[in-house]
């Protein structure tokens, strides 16, 4: 029989949680352990790069479509990081000595 959600590599996100899941302090111990061993599962099943396996995945996937809710730890564990992905605020900050060469510009006479 097919271990459900089974993968073989870790999920990381660089993009949104370049320290990690853990670090971060969005995520409980338990489902920073989940994201990151079974979110490659959990990403390509949510995308439809791959088909389940499982009764579990399949119910995995109705409610990636919106057809129930979420039910399992699994299911809360990706809703939570899907809403919080969507709702992640840039922050831009300024650095460095782009722009100098019209510093004349500003210099008072």
């Amino acid at each position: 029989m097919t271990e459900s959600f089974s993968v073989t590599r870790r999920f990381f996100d660089d993009k949104n949680y370049p320290r990690g899941f853990a670090r971060h302090g969005d995520y409980t111990i338990k489902e920073s352990q989940v994201l990151e061993q079974y979110g490659q599962a959990f990403k390509a099943l949510d995308l439809g790069e791959r088909q389940p396996v499982s009764q579990e995945e399949k119910n995995f996937i109705e409610f990636c479509r919106g057809q129930r809710p979420a039910e399992t730890f699994f299911e809360k564990t990706w809703q939570k990081y899907c809403s919080l992905i969507a709702t992640k605020k840039r922050v831009y900050t300024l650095s460095g000595a782009v722009g100098t060469d019209n510093l004349d510009d500003f210099t008072a006479e």
